[in-house]
């Protein structure tokens, strides 16, 4: 079967054997290992990853006609879920740590990152992850106070994961080949991380934030709180300061500030 991809899905088969070699030694897999590949396409990272004798190969792919060729190229070799990623349920996959990995589609890749963050036992459920994204995407994963590309999705990020720049992708790495560049990065959940009860309060106080990134950050604290200046002394938050100009922990303290409102 002749597979066309499709743009609609963000479809953009990798098939550069060097970058293939490359996400599989990151992996380090022995044959104890559980893992998860989103986004299998036609299959090329899965053959390399199946060499490595897992202890159980399982991919999520959404195009039917995708997944029936996957059946096709590797019959019970692999676990194939004929789904969408965000509809998936990881806890049903394996009651060990899974290294996941994925080549993201571009129009999803950070609604996918941000569901794992919010997985309560991320922990206990992946050992690590290496994914690619969009170069700018994950200029803005990685990105740091003060930069800027710092933003929602790096405060998000850095809450849950400690996470690794590893390679800039060239377009002509995939078929058929993107107008951007790509970037692999490894992602490795944190063993203790700040104590927040609900992700989505976080993700609220800096879409807060960074909706109107070039206000002054006094803008925004009296959005979010009638008490805006004894919260400013109490994290020594300068009120001309941009939302780029303070760290994640701040945000993250915020947010505790924000929870106690409703307690």
């Amino acid at each position: 079967m002749k597979i066309k991809p499709k743009k609609s899905l963000g479809q953009n088969f990798l098939i550069d054997k060097n970058i293939l070699n490359l996400i599989v030694e990151l992996g380090a897999i022995n044959e104890k290992d559980v893992l998860l590949e989103v986004g299998p396409g036609t299959g090329n990272l899965t053959e390399q990853l199946l060499l490595r004798k897992p202890e159980k190969l399982i991919v999520v792919e959404k195009d039917k006609n995708l997944a029936s060729n996957l059946k096709d190229r590797f019959e019970k070799k692999i676990t194939i879920i004929n789904d969408n990623i965000l509809d998936v349920d990881e806890e049903e996959f394996s009651n060990k740590k899974m290294i996941i990995f994925g080549n993201l589609p571009f129009n999803i890749s950070t609604q996918i990152l941000v569901k794992w963050i919010r997985l309560k036992n991320l922990n206990r459920l992946c050992k690590k992850f290496i994914l690619m994204f969009q170069k700018e995407v994950a200029d803005r994963i990685i990105a740091g106070t003060n930069d800027k590309n710092y933003g929602r999705i790096s405060i998000l990020s850095s809450w849950r994961m400690n996470i690794k720049k590893i390679k800039e992708i060239s377009p002509k790495s995939f078929y058929p080949s993107p107008k951007v560049k790509s970037t692999i990065l490894l992602l490795e959940p944190k063993s203790t991380y700040f104590n927040i009860q609900n992700p989505k309060n976080l993700e609220n106080i800096t879409n807060v934030f960074f909706n109107q990134r070039r206000k002054m950050v006094k803008k925004h604290l009296k959005i979010l709180f009638e008490n805006f200046e004894e919260i400013s002394k109490k994290f020594e938050i300068n009120l001309n300061q941009r939302p780029q100009n303070l760290s994640p922990l701040i945000y993250f303290k915020l947010c505790n500030e924000y929870e106690n409102l409703f307690k």
